[in-house]
């Protein structure tokens, strides 16, 4: 009985499992049959790929059609296998040569008149191909840009099934991709367009500076969304692995742009606050897709009008602002996705929000209820606090003294460059990421130092993880003043912050 085998490649959340697809044509009646743990939508791919070739001038075989994919207790999901099923079929039948699909990996949809469409997770199947050793892959013709991004393994285009039969029997070429121009990072909003704030604009650019997160409260209409839109202008451009890390995972989620995929900017995300739990931290049937807090890594995650968010919503985030992932179990398999982003949290004091405090209507306990819905143990993970005040008609009309984004953006890269030089042994890149107890024991502060902190401990208003986050922004203080360690200044200032009450 003929088998011929084929390739392509299976996503586990941003990682990529090489697929091996078998071909056996053997007798008894006509049918197919689909082998090897595939959902719904593969198990559809039988009806696809048949019409596909059929409407390719090849023909079907005749008689019983077994196709199986290896390894075969892996769930397998989505149309990305039809190119490597009808090339599986084509070469079991004869029709194709089968000698260029050894070291080959297949990617693509089929339509039914043969046109092969782009999927997801192009970039994460070939670098999953690439470690497993394979030299070419075939795509579909509108993914060649996001396949380029993929060095040390030779990838070519095909727009239609029968390019990618006459590519088989060495009768033309396919596409291959053009030469990569340079990265243009989008636009982001200038922090010069914020008027006033000083506060705020001076806590934006230590959020900046050392990664931290960071919690706006004030009435509508202050700045607290400029001022978040704002945080990714102020960041670094994202290096080359981060670029590769991003990327990947707006492949699997189907965001990329065609015309310029590599993500070299940190992303800003910004959900509704009636997003589902699924939404945000990621699920759904089957094995479990990204979220938003996924699409957010190495960027921005802004929750606007957070106290109208649902509790669940935000309670879900406790985990993953501690360990920078999110590990999402369903029937069909655990996925784990990174999400190491900066929160940012925007709300008003109350649910009235008058541009005033003096013109609120609500109760004392109406006011505490609404801000309690963020709750203690979520606020103590937010190291930056800051209240904004109504604008006045004096600082309305000061637009000429407002520093733009490059001269904020310049003593943030500053400041990061002397953090990741200080921790560069221990593999942090900024102080968000240092542990506490690396803090308190290989970089211990003087006891002159610290006396402001233990007095807060001591009578019960910060927690030893508040303390922890205190000395990171005190190391941020101490960069951005060009200092070698924090002093009691800097440590102050840290507690103030998060000291500061916001309703």
């Amino acid at each position: 009985m003929p088998i011929a085998k084929a390739w392509s490649a299976a996503l586990l959340g941003i990682d990529g499992r090489v697929i091996e697809i078998e071909a056996d044509l053997g007798g008894g009646l006509s049918r197919v049959t689909l082998v090897g743990l595939p959902d719904a939508g593969l198990r559809e791919a039988k009806d696809r790929v048949r019409s596909a070739v059929r409407n390719s001038g090849q023909p079907w075989p005749d008689g019983k059609v077994t196709l199986g994919l290896s390894p075969a207790n892996l769930p397998k999901m989505g149309s990305a296998y039809d190119v490597g099923i009808a090339a599986a079929v084509l070469a079991a039948s004869g029709a194709v040569p089968a000698t260029r699909l050894l070291g080959t990996v297949l990617l693509g949809e089929l339509a039914l008149d043969g046109r092969i469409r782009p999927v997801r997770g192009i970039l994460p199947g070939l670098l999953a191909a690439r470690a497993a050793g394979y030299g070419r892959a075939v795509v579909p013709t509108e993914s060649l840009v996001e396949a380029a991004l993929v060095e040390g393994i030779d990838v070519v285009g095909a727009p239609h099934l029968r390019d990618l039969v006459a590519w088989l029997k060495a009768e033309a070429d396919l596409a291959s991709p053009r030469p990569p121009g340079p990265a243009t990072p989008p636009e982001v909003p200038d922090l010069a367009d914020v008027v006033g704030q000083p506060e705020a604009r001076w806590a934006l650019e230590v959020a900046a500076a050392g990664g931290h997160h960071l919690l706006l409260t004030g009435p509508p209409g202050v700045g607290k969304t400029m001022l978040a839109k704002r945080l990714p202008g102020l960041l670094p451009q994202l290096s080359p692995e981060e670029s590769l890390e991003v990327t990947a995972v707006h492949s699997v989620d189907g965001s990329l742009s065609k015309s310029s995929p590599l993500v070299i900017v940190p992303p800003f995300v910004a959900p509704h606050y009636s997003i589902s739990i699924a939404a945000l931290i990621g699920g759904g049937s089957g094995i479990a897709s990204p979220g938003a807090i996924s699409r957010a890594h190495r960027g921005v995650l802004f929750l606007d009008e957070v106290c109208e968010f649902g509790a669940q919503c935000l309670e879900s985030l406790r985990t993953v602002l501690e360990e920078g992932e999110v590990r999402i179990a369903r029937v069909k398999g655990s996925i784990t996705y990174p999400a190491r982003f900066q929160l940012v949290l925007a709300t008003n004091p109350c649910a009235c929000a008058p541009p005033k405090d003096t013109d609120c209507v609500c109760s004392p306990a109406a006011r505490r209820r609404y801000f309690g819905k963020l709750s203690g143990p979520l606020l103590d993970r937010v190291d930056l606090r800051v209240r904004l005040r109504p604008l006045s008609a004096i600082s309305a009309h000061d637009t000429g003294t407002a520093e733009s984004s490059e001269v904020v953006r310049t003593r943030v890269i500053e400041a990061r460059e002397r953090a990741a030089h200080r921790w560069r042994d221990h593999g942090w890149l900024s102080n968000s990421e240092v542990p506490g107890p690396a803090l308190r024991r290989q970089f211990p502060l003087p006891p002159n130092a610290t006396i402001l902190l233990d007095r807060a401990m001591d009578r019960g208003a910060l927690s030893g993880r508040g303390a922890d986050r205190c000395l990171r922004i005190a190391w941020t203080l101490a960069d951005l003043d060009g200092e070698t360690r924090p002093g009691a200044e800097q440590v102050g200032s840290a507690l103030a912050f998060r000291e500061r009450v916001a309703a």
